[in-house]
């Protein structure tokens, strides 16, 4: 007997039919001999339903009251869930967050699982149930609620799986697995079989919206090894795991593009220690998330520095830019842009191969799409270009390495 963690996101559950098919394929799979643990995510459409809801009655929604608002979602599929598979003859018992022992830290709309103590979930188990547990949302010392932020699903069930120490993870989407790059951008992207943990977690903070970065982290620190898979089908999905000798024969696993990016520049900043800090100080104390920086060499005394973010995050980051700039001297100013991309390529091959950079530089100059700011890690190249040019930039880069289905 193996004790199995599987997730459905949204699309799987997106209607009665899907959670009946979802109902079918957990209960198939305790009928086989295993115990399930099976986490859900809200039914496709609700949670933006749901954020649509909270600002016809609120200019700016309390991020407490949001969480409470959103949490709902994933507490309807559950009960749907459950009542489906009690229907075809199993026995479930639907969890939230909270009842599941998930403990986080008290940033609403974000919070970060801090515990796990999964007694119950076991007793339950023990006692021949199924446990459909909610997804994306858990609850502080002070029992409120939280939610994990886009993608919590994933990390509720990767954190779920290393807790209570389960045999397998599995992660059911409306994909195949993990590809070379978006289907739906380059038709010609490969399924890949295995990938590591590095490559799974620097594509998935690339914009990769398989997995949420957050819960990759989460597996590799923890070692949950997990398998991203169809729920429509019975084919085999991509692997996630730690690195094997032989993949770094592969140079460039995938290609990864992030759209809705914006820009903040920040010119005539003056050279001196302790500048930056109160810049990026600032940013952190709003729980913005940053991506890309760049500094230009000092001239006159003053540099300018400039940084990417999600361009939903913007107007926040221009307001706590606005209230510390002063600080710094009377000729800071702030300049932002909107409608850029990132696209990244990656692969831990890099490490031991050289010119992916040129190659990559090589393919967008040929297409005569302009590099604004370019990014490096050990296994990582990315750049930043207009986001009407990301899908031909991925397109091209992605027949460079060798990545189109032959």
């Amino acid at each position: 007997m193996a004790l199995i963690v599987q997730k459905y996101g949204g699309t799987s559950v997106g209607t009665p039919e899907r959670i009946l098919n979802c109902a079918r394929r957990i209960l198939e799979t305790q009928q086989a001999g295993h115990q399930v643990i099976a986490v859900v995510s809200a039914m496709s459409g609700v949670t933006n339903n749901l954020i649509d809801l909270a600002n016809q009655v609120s200019k700016d929604p309390t991020e407490r009251e949001m969480d409470v608002l959103l949490a709902t979602g994933e507490q309807t599929t559950i009960a749907l869930t459950a009542m489906a598979i009690n229907d075809l003859g199993g026995q479930a018992v639907s969890l939230t967050g909270a009842q599941a022992g998930i403990s986080t830290d008290r940033v609403h709309t974000k919070a970060r699982i801090v515990n796990i103590t999964p007694d119950a979930v076991r007793r339950m188990l023990d006692a021949g149930k199924i446990v459909i547990l909610a997804g994306f949302q858990g609850e502080t010392a002070s029992h409120e609620i939280t939610t994990l932020g886009r993608g919590g699903s994933d990390l509720t069930a990767i954190a779920m799986a290393g807790a209570i120490k389960a045999d397998l993870c599995q992660i059911f989407t409306d994909v195949n697995g993990v590809y070379t790059c978006d289907p739906r951008v380059v038709p010609a992207a490969q399924k890949i079989e295995e990938i590591s943990y590095d490559e799974m977690l620097e594509m998935a903070s690339s914009g990769s919206k398989v997995m949420q970065s957050r819960s990759v982290e989460f597996a590799k620190k923890f070692g949950v090894v997990f398998e991203v898979r169809n729920s429509m089908n019975d084919q085999p999905g991509t692997l996630v795991k730690e690195e094997t000798p032989g993949m770094e024969s592969v140079v460039v696993r995938g290609v990864s593009l992030e759209r809705n990016q914006a820009k903040v520049t920040i010119d005539d900043v003056p050279d001196r220690p302790g500048v930056s800090s109160v810049i990026f100080g600032a940013i952190a104390g709003a729980n913005i998330v940053i991506d890309v920086i760049v500094q230009n060499v000092a001239t006159d005394g003053t540099t300018d520095i400039s940084f990417t973010l999600s361009a939903a995050e913007l107007p926040k980051a221009e307001k706590v830019l606005s209230e510390v700039l002063p600080q710094l001297g009377d000729k800071v100013t702030m300049r932002s842009e909107s409608g850029i991309a990132k696209l990244s390529v990656v692969g831990i091959g890099m490490r031991s191969h050289s010119g992916v950079a040129a190659r990559m530089f090589g393919a967008l100059a040929k297409q005569g799409i302009n590099i604004q700011m370019i990014s490096t890690s050990e296994i990582k190249v990315a750049v930043t270009v207009a986001e009407a040019q990301i899908e031909q930039a991925a397109r091209a880069v992605h027949t460079e390495f060798g990545l189109d289905a032959v």
